[in-house]
């Protein structure tokens, strides 16, 4: 039995998102990661097409949820 340390062990880019989402809303969310498919007509759909070819932003996004899971 292996148990990961990494929180985002299991974790699909679609559920990081959509927990964010429903913690913080889009408007908190693109304060956080300034990304354009966060504020303007926002979707979980257009996040995760532009999140999967954009790592910085994707990596801003794992970190934020990180930090949420440490708070929750």
């Amino acid at each position: 039995m292996s148990s990961s340390t990494d929180p985002l062990h299991g974790i699909t880019l679609e559920k990081i998102v959509t927990v964010l989402v429903e913690n913080y809303g889009w408007d908190t969310l693109a304060e956080h990661v300034n990304i354009n498919c966060f504020k303007y007509d926002p979707s979980i759909k257009s996040s995760l097409q532009f999140l999967r070819r954009t790592p910085w932003a994707r990596t801003k996004v794992e970190q934020l949820y990180v930090r949420h899971l440490s708070r929750s």
